[in-house]
């Protein structure tokens, strides 16, 4: 099985953050836009999985959760990974706080003394909105960085559960699912 762990949002913010981003999608870019019931953040890419390691799995991100209280995850500002001029993403930011930062941390620790490798990337959250062919020429996306320049969205949510998600790819493009939620504390 193909797994990660994420931060899943709920129904009402992925619909503000899928009106909020129309005009991008109205300007018919060559990018295959993710639909809003799949909007998430990844914490950690977990890769092809056994699934009787599943449960293993599961207790650990139970552990995590429950020594981390919930706290309020912040959106704002569009851009694109790895360059607006040609896109690969196309991306809504999350607010890098203290608590998500921990978070993040915690997983990468707790999961990697069960022998899966820490993350080497600089941790950037963001929501991936669409995704674009590296075969597309940045031609495609003149004017892109004037048009998200434009767009405006703020919003937040509480963080309430890590969820261990499974990644099904096909020609339509990623579906997923949760396979297991772990609440985080609640707050005294």
């Amino acid at each position: 099985m193909r797994l990660f762990i994420a931060l899943n949002l709920p129904k009402r913010e992925r619909e503000r953050i899928h009106r909020a981003a129309r005009p991008l999608r109205d300007e018919e870019l060559p990018v295959r836009w993710i639909e809003p019931e799949h909007y998430h953040l990844t914490l950690k890419f977990l890769g092809q999985v056994r699934p009787e390691r599943i449960p293993e799995i599961r207790r650990t991100l139970d552990h995590v959760a429950s020594a981390t209280p919930v706290f309020p995850m912040a959106f704002r500002g569009f851009g694109a990974f790895p360059t607006i001029r040609r896109p690969r993403v196309i991306w809504l930011g999350v607010e890098a706080s203290a608590e998500l930062r921990c978070l993040k941390q915690d997983v990468e620790w707790a999961l990697g003394d069960h022998g899966f490798e820490p993350e080497t990337r600089a941790f950037h959250p963001h929501l991936t909105l669409g995704r674009a062919d590296p075969a597309i020429g940045g031609g495609a996306f003149r004017g892109l960085d004037r048009r998200m320049a434009d767009l405006h969205y703020a919003g937040s949510v509480t963080v309430r559960s890590l969820d261990l998600m499974r990644s099904q790819l096909s020609r339509e493009g990623a579906r997923y699912s949760v396979v297991a939620s772990s609440k985080l504390a609640r707050n005294a």
